[in-house]
């Protein structure tokens, strides 16, 4: 028996949570594959992906077919128990990448918060306290707690919040001789994002991440890349560090991992792994039975070639298409990015209007997404239909004409 439910309106946002999010105007209730619709039944076609984690749609059935099995089992057992599905998620991951162990968390900033924390423990364990430097690189982007946003290379994020975690520097990004100038003996990690996500989808040069391990591996500092935004598909491979061809010491993945639902993962070596002995860390929620399972039905279908494949030629289609209304309305100047994650960078009369075109986007019934205010990203499900990438693009083209001729 379903409880009646009070009405809620957006104004409602403005009157009880905390201000720290400015949300659309418009509030969605329901989703399905590529699509949503919102409190007044309007449908919208979604190339946001929840900023790039509904890797597999809205209501997915083998999503939705997991969660339910493993809800009417098992929710909770906390970490003094292990539970079947993470372990049989751990197996996936494992066998699937570089790694030997993972650890299971809640959240892309607790999966990078793990990754750091491992990558100091090993080098306080291994040489001592003075190896605790970080390099991480500017407009990088790791995550909201005090760590990661001390990590993150944008000072907009972490200022004004007190004393920052020490020992952490910053240099350009795909700068291969700006790396090789900073690091040293002192330096315990480098962490770089394959594909700078929210600084504007700015991919890595192959050069650059070969650069890096060497450098890495000369100074006996460890390579973390945050997959945060990159893993689980969203390339055209499993993980970007695949598609790159570099294999970094640590991976943090999270956002597409659990399809919608929160989960985060640190994958590692058995080599590293063992610094973090029982107690040196540890999460309420992390692994739990609920997220595991439905990371393990996201896993089963993305992980699969003809998956895999369809995020190369859908890459393609859009690249085509947003080129050809990039060119006609002169509204951007470049598509960069791989896979499902990309980014139009706008024209020099369009500096600064992202968030013009994503309103303009949402009034022709498109959900896009910003990275910083000069690029429009994409990052829709992996899944999505042809013909909803051709009617998404098709409202795009008509924001686009409407926006250029206003």
């Amino acid at each position: 028996m379903s409880v009646e439910q009070a009405p809620v309106q957006r104004a409602d946002f403005d009157q009880v949570m905390v201000p720290n999010y400015a949300p659309a105007a418009f509030i969605p209730v329901r989703g399905a594959g590529s699509r949503v619709w919102d409190q007044a039944g309007r449908e919208l076609i979604d190339f946001a992906g929840g900023i790039a984690v509904n890797v597999l749609g809205h209501a997915h059935p083998a999503l939705v077919g997991a969660l339910t099995e493993q809800a009417n089992k098992l929710w909770h057992v906390s970490n003094v128990f292990t539970n079947e599905p993470a372990l049989r998620l751990a197996h996936k991951l494992v066998d699937a990448t570089f790694a030997d162990r993972a650890f299971f968390c809640n959240s892309g900033a607790e999966a990078n918060e793990a990754a750091f924390k491992l990558a100091r423990r090993v080098a306080h364990d291994r040489f001592g306290p003075e190896k605790h430097e970080i390099i991480a690189t500017v407009n990088s982007f790791h995550g909201r707690t005090l760590f990661t946003v001390s990590v993150g290379g944008q000072p907009k994020y972490s200022d004004g919040f007190g004393p920052k975690i020490t020992g952490i520097s910053h240099v350009p990004y795909n700068d291969l001789d700006a790396l090789k100038a900073q690091i040293s003996d002192k330096t315990c990690a480098v962490v770089i994002e394959p594909i700078q996500g929210e600084s504007g989808v700015v991919p890595a040069d192959v050069a650059y991440l070969q650069g890096a391990r060497e450098l890495c591996d000369k100074h006996n500092a460890l390579l973390i890349f945050d997959e945060v935004q990159t893993g689980v598909g969203r390339t055209g491979s499993l993980f970007a560090y695949q598609h790159y061809g570099v294999t970094p010491d640590i991976l943090s993945s999270a956002k597409s991992l659990g399809g919608g639902f929160p989960i985060g993962a640190m994958l590692t070596t058995e080599d590293l792994a063992k610094h973090l002995a029982v107690g040196t860390h540890g999460t309420t929620y992390g692994g739990n039975p609920l997220a595991c399972a439905v990371a393990s039905a996201v896993l089963d279908v993305v992980n699969t070639p003809e998956v895999l494949a369809g995020v190369k030629a859908k890459h393609q289609k859009f690249k085509a298409r947003l080129e050809q209304i990039g060119e006609k309305y002169g509204l951007f100047t470049q598509v960069r990015g791989v896979g499902l994650l990309i980014g139009c960078v706008l024209s020099e009369a369009w500096k600064g209007k992202a968030k013009d075109v994503f309103n303009a986007a949402e009034k022709e019934g498109l959900m896009v997404l910003q990275a910083g205010p000069d690029v429009v990203r994409f990052a829709p499900s992996l899944v999505v239909e042809d013909a909803d990438i051709d009617e998404g693009l098709d409202r795009f083209e008509r924001a686009a004409a409407k926006l250029t001729q206003a």
